[in-house]
């Protein structure tokens, strides 16, 4: 399944990341990845940025998480970007779905992630405990909809960590459908071959007199597990 360019400018594009893809290139990575995507339908991006394997690319998305991320097309408005995510300025939220049911509808976790390097990849566990390699991170939720044997979340983080929506939800005993670092022994139920993690909005204050905002709906596959699970609750 090939991303799809949501919306584009002088400045940036956004695009719809399908599942399955990498934002961009890791050590052992051989695979098209959305970089390649972008570079394909804009070469000009290709020196934007700091890193010539990641042009334009400001922040990301998991390989199994689908959804909404924004890319620079010039150096301004990379810096411009990079700002924005660093002073928390831009606003994103998810869909995922989760293993239980929490007893509040609403909830906020802080904890301290770190990261631990395991042989083939690097680890986030959670822990509440400063540590000299911990980071704070902040996530909201939210109750969408509640069944026998799942949540269905919206999801705010506030800070950026990698895996932090995953960690989080994961520490408080409810980790995402068929996320295979750390959901545990929890196996994806059938009808699911792909994490339940999508990344649904977005708002950008790119300027004074620009505040840019998208909304996409999930993917039919998402869309026809939630459908597959309601009709089993009745």
């Amino acid at each position: 399944m090939q991303p799809e360019v949501i919306y584009e400018s002088e400045d940036l594009i956004v695009v719809n990341k399908p599942a399955g893809m990498l934002t961009h290139k890791t050590p052992t990575s051989k695979e098209y990845m959305l970089v390649d995507f972008i570079l394909e339908k804009y070469p000009q991006v290709k020196n934007v940025g700091e890193d010539p394997e990641r042009p334009g690319i400001v922040h990301r998305l998991d390989r199994d998480t689908s959804g909404l991320i924004v890319v620079a097309k010039t150096q301004d408005a990379y810096e411009k970007l990079k700002k924005l995510f660093h002073d928390r300025e831009i606003e994103k939220k998810y869909y995922a779905l989760v293993w239980g049911v929490p007893r509040e509808y609403k909830g906020v976790i802080e904890k301290e992630i770190k990261t631990i390097k395991g042989k083939k990849y690097t680890i986030e566990q959670f822990s509440q405990k400063e540590t000299e390699k911990s980071r704070p991170a902040t996530t909201f939720w939210e109750a969408e909809r509640k069944f026998r044997d799942f949540s269905l979340l919206k999801v705010s983080p506030k800070t950026g960590r990698t895996h932090q929506i995953r960690v989080h939800l994961a520490s408080i005993g409810h980790p995402i459908v068929c996320d295979k670092l750390y959901a545990g022994k929890k196996k994806c139920p059938e009808g699911l071959d792909r994490m339940f993690l999508h990344s649904y909005f977005l708002k950008i204050p790119f300027n004074q007199s620009t505040v840019l905002e998208f909304e996409i709906d999930m993917p039919e596959e998402l869309k026809r597990f939630l459908n597959s699970i309601e009709i089993a609750k009745e």
